[in-house]
C-alpha cells in the first residue's frame, strides 16, 4: 500500500513512478514474454499454479499495464478471466448485463438486441432481478460467461471458466466456445490445466514458469515438456524434503499375451497380463496401484485400479512385480498412453505418478468408442527377507 500511494503522488505531480524497477520483496509476475496469436489462430497457456498465466492475460485484456515492453491487440476481446469479477454486488443480473456488456465494448443498443439470448443462456430463471450478492459462484459464472460469449470478440481469452458450474452448463460453453471457433476471424488463447482442452482448443503452447516462456511449440510436444519438467521437479522436491522415495518406484511397464509374450500391439478382445516392476524404498502399507490409459487428445478412456476391497495387495517393500490380468481386453481401437499411479492405505494418498512413455496400441479390429470397465484380477509378487511371497486377489 506504501508503493501504490508513492507511485499516485508522484503520478499526479507528472513524474514517473519508474515501474520498470524492481523495488525490495517485489518479484516480476510475467518477464520477457513474446508471442504472436494471428487472426483466427489459438493459442495455450500451461504452467504450474503461480506461472503468470492469468496475469498475462489480464495485460493483454487491459486490465493491467505493461511496466516494460507492448502489447498490440486488433479486434474485440471478449474475456472470461475471472468470470463475473466486474459485477457490482449491489446491482440486479439484469443491470449487471448492461454494465458487463459496455466494460465488454457493446453498445446499448446490441445489448438490448441479445438481452434475451444472453438471459436464456445463463439459465439463471427467477434471479434476473436479484441483486448479484446473492448468487452463488456457480451463477455468477454462467451469467459472465454469458454476456462474454454474446459479445461476439474477435478475441477471445478464456481461464479455467469451464472448471466452475455443473455439467449441463459446462457442455453448453463448449458448444459455444465451439461456434466461436468455427469462426474463422476469432482468435483464442487459453489457459488450462488439463490436457484434452488444450490438444483440443488450442494449436499452439507457451510454457510458462516464474513469469518467462521456457517452451514454445505445438500442443502435444508443450504438454509433453511442462509433464516431464513437472515430474522432474516433484523428484527433486521429494528428494530434497526426504519424502518417501528418492528415485521412481515404478521401473517399468510390460504387455504380456496368454502365452507370456511380449507385446507392442493388441487385438481386442484378448487377454492380456500387464506388469509393474517395482522397488520400493520403504514399507508401503495397503498400496494401491492405478493404470490409466489416454487417447491421443489425452481423454481418459479406461483405467484400472486394485481399490476395491477384493483386490487389495497386502504390504510391499522392496524389489517385485505386479501383474494385472485383464481377460478379455475390450478398450476401443487406437494408441494410448498408459500411466501408473501408486497410493498408499487410500487414493487421496498418492504417492507417485510415473513419467514412463509407455505405449499401447490396440489394433483395428471393431468399432467401439468412448471408455469401457475392464475385468481385472491382481497378482504380487514380492521378495521380503529371502523369502518369495506370491498373492492373488480377486477377479472383478
Amino acid at each position: 500500500m506504501a508503493y501504490g500511494i508513492m507511485d499516485i503522488g508522484r503520478n499526479a505531480f507528472g513524474l514517473s513512478s519508474h515501474s520498470e524497477r524492481l523495488r525490495p520483496r517485489e518479484f516480476w509476475a510475467v518477464n520477457d514474454v513474446s508471442f504472436e496469436v494471428k487472426r483466427g489462430g489459438t493459442l495455450g497457456l500451461i504452467g504450474a499454479n503461480g506461472s503468470g498465466k492469468t496475469t498475462l492475460l489480464k495485460l493483454i485484456n487491459g486490465i493491467f499495464w505493461p511496466d516494460k515492453g507492448r502489447i498490440t491487440v486488433k479486434g474485440r476481446v471478449g474475456a472470461l478471466i475471472a468470470v463475473g469479477a466486474g459485477f457490482h454486488p449491489l446491482l440486479t443480473g439484469r443491470e449487471n448485463v448492461y454494465v458487463n456488456g459496455a466494460i465488454l465494448g457493446m453498445s446499448k443498443r446490441e445489448i438490448q438486441k441479445k438481452f434475451d439470448a444472453i438471459v436464456e443462456f445463463a439459465d439463471i430463471g427467477d434471479f434476473l432481478d436479484v441483486p448479484v450478492k446473492y448468487y452463488s459462484s456457480g451463477m455468477f459464472v454462467r451469467l459472465g460467461f454469458s454476456v462474454a460469449a454474446h459479445s461476439e470478440p474477435d478475441i477471445l481469452l478464456v481461464d479455467e471458466v469451464l472448471a466452475v458450474g455443473d455439467m449441463n452448463f459446462g457442455i453448453k460453453c463448449l458448444r459455444k466456445m465451439h461456434e466461436l471457433k468455427k469462426r474463422t476471424d476469432v482468435s483464442i488463447i487459453i489457459v488450462s490445466h488439463a490436457e484434452y482442452v488444450l490438444r483440443a482448443w488450442s494449436q499452439k503452447c507457451v510454457v510458462l514458469d516464474q513469469g518467462r516462456v521456457v517452451y514454445h511449440s505445438d500442443s502435444d510436444d508443450a504438454i509433453a515438456f511442462y509433464t516431464d519438467e513437472m515430474s522432474k521437479r516433484r523428484l527433486k522436491e521429494e528428494k530434497r524434503n526426504g519424502s518417501i522415495f528418492q528415485s521412481p518406484m515404478v521401473k517399468g511397464v510390460k504387455f504380456r499375451n496368454i502365452s507370456g509374450d511380449l507385446m507392442d500391439g493388441i487385438n481386442p478382445g484378448e487377454r492380456i497380463t500387464i506388469e509393474i516392476e517395482y522397488q520400493a524404498e520403504k514399507k508401503i502399507k495397503d498400496p494401491i496401484f492405478g493404470i490409466d490409459f489416454y487417447d491421443p487428445d489425452g481423454q481418459l478412456i479406461g483405467g484400472l485400479y486394485n481399490s476395491y476391497e477384493s483386490i487389495r495387495l497386502p504390504d510391499i517393500e522392496g524389489k517385485g512385480v505386479i501383474r494385472v490380468i485383464v481377460d478379455p481386453f475390450i478398450l476401443p481401437s487406437n494408441s494410448y498412453r498408459c500411466e501408473v499411479k501408486v497410493f498408499e492405505e487410500e487414493i487421496s494418498n498418492m504417492i507417485e505418478r510415473n513419467v514412463l512413455e509407455t505405449r499401447l496400441l490396440v489394433k483395428k479390429l471393431n468399432n467401439m468408442r468412448g471408455s469401457t470397465k475392464l475385468n481385472q484380477k491382481w497378482e504380487c509378487s514380492s521378495n521380503r527377507d529371502g523369502v518369495d511371497i506370491e498373492t492373488t486377489r480377486n477377479v472383478i
